[in-house]
């Protein structure tokens, strides 16, 4: 039996989250295309007959310009100490740039332990501009392994879970069998809410946006979850709920399948927004929230 943790870091929006759920095989980090989407460490578990995998997704590397940008970075600090594997996402749709050798000479370089650079979103990237990417990766610094993948459509997926487990040690299970998340379940559902805020808001809301779970009420077939959705401003609120609410209930229908997927259960979604005023830059704020 072979067990370890593995740390995933790059910049935002290389497609960290999303290699993490296909590596993990089940959905355990929403997903957008705003940067900074994830803000917390979220760990995903692979359980294979043979080994056992605990995937750490990190925030998105950046310049921070708030409190929780700066708590963000400290966690993607603390999450690369001590791991057997670190992988670092880039981007070759983007291109491999400056900003990943920032990560990769603060996060990646000097560690102990095994260096692997996945090159994703290669299926966006035609094969004559795909080469001068893995290059440029190449160039980051001393790999034990370079992977072009695509999270989205799996390619190399397989391979670079067959590489991780190579590396990881024997030992013992970290978490029970066939746990794929230490997440609450209050923050699973919070973050599934989010994710929808993400992706049906735009300009500044979607960055201004925190969900609480207050209550979850379980029956046999019905789960009653009571949400507060948090942003810093009223004229937030005012976009957030829409033209008689239209908004809100466009996030709770998209949010509820999810939930009802992962409770197993029909879902009532009760969800109300407050106004919690700057809260991304007030530390007291921030640990009410969990961030």
């Amino acid at each position: 039996m072979r067990s370890g943790i593995v740390a995933v870091v790059g910049r935002p929006n290389v497609g960290k989250s999303t290699l993490v759920n296909a590596l993990v095989g089940t959905k355990v980090a929403i997903v957008s295309d705003k940067p900074q989407t994830t803000r917390r460490d979220v760990r995903g578990i692979l359980n294979t007959p043979a080994a056992q995998v605990v995937f750490t997704d990190t925030p998105g590397f950046h310049k921070p310009r708030t409190t929780l940008g700066a708590r963000s970075n400290d966690r993607v600090a603390d999450a690369v100490e001590g791991v057997d594997v670190t992988i670092q996402v880039v981007d070759a749709e983007a291109g491999v740039g400056r900003g990943d050798a920032y990560v990769h000479d603060r996060h990646v370089a000097g560690h102990p332990g095994v260096a692997i650079c996945a090159v994703n979103k290669i299926d966006a990237v035609a094969h004559h501009r795909l080469v001068p990417q893995l290059a440029a990766a190449e160039a980051l610094g001393d790999w034990d392994e370079i992977v072009p993948v695509s999270a989205s459509a799996g390619t190399g997926v397989p391979l670079l879970g067959e590489l991780i487990v190579s590396y990881l040690p024997e030992g013992p299970l970290l978490y029970p069998e066939g746990e794929v998340t230490d997440q609450p379940l209050e923050t699973r559902l919070g973050e599934l809410v989010r994710e929808q805020a993400l992706r049906i808001t735009r300009e500044e809301v979607p960055h201004s946006v925190a969900v609480v779970v207050e209550e979850i009420e379980r029956s046999d077939d019905l789960t009653r979850v009571h949400a507060s959705v948090v942003v810093e401003r009223p004229s937030q609120k005012g976009i957030l709920i829409g033209a008689k609410g239209a908004t809100l209930r466009a996030v709770g229908s998209a949010a509820r399948p999810e939930m009802e997927s992962l409770l197993g259960t029909r879902v009532f979604l009760d969800l109300r927004v407050k106004v919690m005023k700057d809260w991304q830059r007030d530390p007291r704020a921030l640990d009410r929230l969990g961030l």
